[in-house]
């Protein structure tokens, strides 16, 4: 009897051990998944507006673009010459079908409709005369206009006769892009999630349902008229839960333009419920079976079981590839081969998450190579059309050809970036020489610049600077740094200081204007390719090779400070006497 007493009280002192064990381990992949899930509905959430955000620069950028050539069309200009309302009225019902856009005008200098039009029952010609010229008074290419309940994103070009620099404006030009279903839809594909177009305080076209839509007309009051949200803000629309946020289009409007953006949190977290089902029967299956053979094979029960314990914190740690023992028929073996599955499940979708990412971010470059490219293309069909028209002067048609001649440099200057940006380090080529000479050949052909010629620009040298490096790569490097210094200070009464000087690693440069500074909106993105802001023909590649082939010799490139009053670049290099493994070929100083 005392043996069964002993057996039972070792029985039930297993079963709780084993009970307690099995429901913390279930209990933590639960949390596990659950905060994972949520997580990632967030950072989902997150990646869909900034989507979001690169689709819409890239597409008004395109549509500035277009309504820019359409303004310069000679066409165009010939019809504004005749200044008679009929005859322009007519003959633009060509270009109009040639934009492609829901909404087209053009006005004489006074903002007087000389014509219009516009696909399906749009605003009226008051309506539209009232938004041209709060368009023109505010001086920007794009505005948003509203008129019997429909939204347009406007971008608005003036039409001169001649060149801009003679200030003959013939009119404006404006084409406006009605936000309809179909857009919403695409924007809906592009951010993966819901989304809503408001206009004041009125939803103006959503990818939701007529019952949901009221619904988030009724409580976007109470979240969307404190300014731009920072964190997404749980809703319930209809019977469905989302995560949303707003993206603010048109901040200086009166009647601001939001874009909301939705995430459903049903959706992402569906398969909880099931998956708790499955907890919950692997965990009985556990307690129930163990009960049974604890008592027998406790030493073969207890290592699987603390196996899987130290599976599942492996997993918490964000481990995939921790060993597990699943050997054996038991429920603890069952429990392992079930964790190991869902394990595998979690990194598959952790992996199909990351590709996706890496497709999102080929997919950005691709387009915004095709952009530039397309931005290229367009002005050298644009300027070669225009030397075709035998009335132009000899300057005339040095000025188109220089404009040809700078887009066919640009496109060049950005293949040879992609180049270097994809070779590896092993294609440097180091050789030993003197870095301050390199330097000083990167300042001449600076100054040959004509634009450069009023900007000062000094070396101050500190020490020696001789070492193994790539002097072609690091012509570039200088080239590229004192070029992006030069498009940034005045044009006259620009400076430029270099401070070079030697260290106990190598040697430090620094590269210091007294230009205004770099723009918050791309200050904390700087390196990153295709970040170009404020420069006509900026590629977006100069400071991304400038850090790639800094990074390949070994060193490293910051931003040392940056203020109105000027930036500072430093350049760190660890130039050594010998070249180790590399190729030892000596470059002569003189």
């Amino acid at each position: 009897m005392a043996g069964w007493r002993l057996r039972t009280k070792f029985l039930l002192s297993m079963l709780l051990v084993s009970a307690a064990l099995t429901t913390t381990t279930l209990l933590v992949v639960r949390l596990t998944v659950q905060n994972q899930v949520r997580r990632e509905i967030q950072s989902g959430l997150g990646n869909s507006v900034l989507t979001f955000q690169d689709f819409q620069r890239q597409r008004e950028e395109t549509l500035a673009r277009s309504a820019q050539l359409l303004a310069d069309l000679p066409n165009v200009r010939a019809l504004m010459t005749t200044r008679d309302r009929a005859t322009i009225q007519d003959a633009s019902s060509g270009t109009w079908h040639l934009a492609g856009c829901d909404l087209f005008v053009l006005a004489d200098p006074s903002a007087n409709i000389m014509a219009m039009h516009v696909s399906g029952p749009g605003p009226t010609t008051e309506a539209v005369a009232e938004s041209l010229r709060a368009s023109l008074q505010s001086g920007k290419a794009t505005s948003w206009w509203y008129g019997n309940q429909h939204l347009y994103e406007v971008f608005v070009q003036p039409i001169y006769f001649g060149g801009p620099s003679e200030n003959r404006l013939l009119g404006s030009l404006a084409i406006g892009y009605e936000i309809n279903e179909p857009l919403a839809q695409d924007i809906s594909r592009v951010a993966a999630s819901q989304v809503a177009f408001r206009y004041g305080d009125r939803i103006v076209e959503s990818t939701l349902s007529a019952q949901q839509e009221a619904d988030l007309q009724q409580q976007s009051q109470a979240f969307l008229n404190e300014g731009i949200l920072r964190q997404p803000v749980p809703v319930k629309v209809g019977n469905e839960h989302f995560l949303a946020t707003s993206v603010l289009l048109s901040p200086e409007a009166a009647q601001p333009v939001r874009l909301v953006v939705l995430k459903s949190v049903d959706q992402a977290t569906g398969f909880l419920d099931d998956l708790n089902r499955v907890l919950l029967v692997l965990g009985l299956l556990a307690v129930v079976g163990g009960s049974l053979l604890v008592f027998l094979i406790s030493h073969t029960f207890t290592r699987p079981l603390a196996n899987l314990v130290e599976g599942v914190r492996a997993l918490g740690q964000g481990n995939y590839n921790f060993p597990l023992d699943s050997r054996g028929g038991d429920e603890v073996a069952e429990v392992s081969a079930a964790f190991d599955g869902m394990r595998a499940s979690l990194l598959r979708s952790r992996q199909q998450l990351i590709e996706s990412e890496r497709l999102a971010t080929i997919g950005r470059m691709a387009s915004s190579i095709s952009h530039d490219l397309r931005h290229s293309l367009a002005s050298i069909v644009a300027n070669g059309e225009f030397l075709c028209e035998s009335h132009l002067n000899a300057t005339q048609r040095e000025e188109l050809y220089s404009e040809i001649l700078t887009a066919v440099t640009q496109m060049t200057e950005m293949i040879e970036s992609l180049l270097e940006f994809s070779r590896t380090r092993e294609s440097l080529r180091p050789a030993f020489g003197n870095l301050q000479k390199t330097l000083q050949y990167s300042i001449q052909v600076i100054r040959t610049h004509p634009e450069y010629q009023g900007i000062r620009i000094d070396l101050h040298s500190q020490g020696s600077s001789e070492g193994w490096f790539d002097s072609r790569k690091m012509e570039r490097v200088f080239h590229n740094l004192l070029l992006n210094a030069c498009e940034c200070v005045p044009k006259q009464g620009g400076r430029i200081d270099l401070y070079l000087r030697q260290t106990e690693e190598g040697v430090e440069l620094q590269v210091c204007d007294n230009g205004p500074g770099i723009a918050p909106e791309i200050r904390d993105q700087l390196f990153q390719p295709f970040v170009s802001f404020g420069k006509e023909n900026g590629t977006g590649m100069g400071l991304t090779v400038v850090q790639k082939i800094v990074q390949d010799h070994g060193g490293d490139v910051t931003v040392e400070r940056s203020s109105p009053a000027g930036t500072i670049f430093q350049v760190v290099l660890p130039l050594t006497t010998n070249s180790g493994n590399l190729p030892q070929v000596r470059e002569t100083v003189s």
